[in-house]
């Protein structure tokens, strides 16, 4: 079976890859698997997105949208303190992975199966998201729409993207969006852009 990881599928064969990664003053550890996205590593351009994000508030709310097996949300909210975390993926095997490593880091997490933003009525201070450039730009844009509707006033917004993969359209859509936009990050094709609405 040949299933994409911004699949509702099951993806078929497992094959576990565990990998550790250093940010801050933490040591994470994570398993990756066939059909989840970025297998046995830190992608790169989710680490520039890491690097780049301003401290969050310890007490606020956290949504790693499309979160494959659980990285970003569980680095961010065990960095910056956050313990109301939800994590959201349509992938069932991403949603078990981002499980079993939110429990691995010591992180506790609401994590939830979601065709987009489908199974999630709550709004957040914070949503995060490294878009599925291959899951094609409508249903990128759905989920930049999608955030802003679930974000409380004064959240924030934060991607990363490549040049390549239409990170100006991104930009300019996101400002038609949310209005205020602000480019983090832009260096070597990548961008880092946070939308506040």
């Amino acid at each position: 079976m040949n299933t994409h990881y911004f699949s509702a599928d099951e993806p078929g064969k497992s094959n576990i890859k565990p990998f550790s990664y250093f940010f801050g003053e933490y040591q994470y550890f994570f398993d990756t698997d066939i059909g989840v996205f970025s297998v046995g590593k830190m992608d790169k351009a989710t680490e520039i997105l890491l690097k780049n994000i301003p401290p969050l508030r310890a007490g606020g709310s956290l949504l790693d949208m499309g979160c494959g097996f659980g990285c970003i949300g569980i680095i961010l909210a065990k960095a910056n303190g956050i313990k109301n975390l939800t994590q959201a993926d349509i992938n069932p095997r991403a949603v078990r992975l981002t499980a079993d490593n939110a429990r691995k880091n010591g992180v506790t997490s609401n994590i939830i199966q979601s065709d987009k933003f489908s199974n999630i009525p709550q709004l957040f201070d914070t949503i995060v998201i490294n878009p599925p450039i291959h899951a094609g730009k409508k249903t990128v844009f759905e989920l930049y729409k999608g955030a802003n509707e679930h974000l409380n006033l004064g959240g924030c917004l934060y991607i990363v993207i490549h040049k390549k993969h239409g990170a100006e359209s991104s930009v300019k859509y996101l400002g038609a969006v949310f209005g205020k936009v602000e480019v983090l990050y832009r260096k070597g094709g990548v961008y880092v852009v946070e939308s506040t609405k």
